[in-house]
């Protein structure tokens, strides 16, 4: 065998190794959005569950109102079927939409002082703004891993085994910069 046969197999070998290393690489960052997405939808679910008992606890007090609890209610729900289809711009409008409605929710519950001291409520309140935070913690996560998979992927020369495998970029979990501020109690109270 000759020189040059042996320096061309090495150049061959060394490239399938670093070609395997590269597609391994990729493999993990996908696995790791996958991990970043269920534990997000974990959270979600929860959530989902804790929901209506805090419906139920705000409906037995008669005056509470019915618009409000509607609005959680739809808002879940668009939550929910956003969360199934894993579609992530969808899921985005939705949780900023029930995030407000819980904020709006919480807000009037400030004007019923039975309820405010009612322990479920109290309970069910910080468990879902516990949630809440988790979820943001999850988000963070979730975007991270989305971002390092989404950058690897067109890196050369990542690029060109991402390519040849069918590797696409990944959404990233974005909430509307519209609703991130804080609710403004006085206008909530003064209609």
């Amino acid at each position: 065998m000759s020189l040059f046969t042996i320096v061309l197999l090495a150049a061959v070998a060394a490239l399938t190794l670093y070609g395997i290393a590269i597609y391994n690489a990729l493999v993990t960052l996908k696995h790791n959005v996958f991990k970043a997405w269920a534990n997000i939808d974990v959270l979600l679910k929860q959530r989902h569950d804790e929901l209506p008992k805090l419906i139920e606890v705000c409906k037995q007090y008669r005056d509470f109102e019915q618009s409000t609890l509607q609005r959680v209610v739809e808002a879940r729900s668009r939550v929910q079927g956003a969360s199934q289809s894993q579609d992530m711009a969808a899921l985005g409008a939705a949780e900023t939409g029930l995030r407000a409605s819980l904020a709006q929710l919480f807000a009037v519950a400030e004007a019923y002082p039975e309820l405010r001291s009612n322990q479920q409520f109290l309970n069910l309140q910080g468990r879902i703004s516990a949630l809440e935070s988790a979820i943001a913690d999850r988000r963070e996560f979730f975007n991270e891993s989305v971002n390092l998979h989404n950058v690897r992927i067109e890196q050369f020369p990542d690029v060109i085994v991402a390519r040849l495998f069918d590797y696409h970029p990944k959404v990233l979990l974005e909430f509307r910069a519209v609703r991130k501020e804080d609710v403004n109690l006085k206008a909530l109270f003064a209609s």
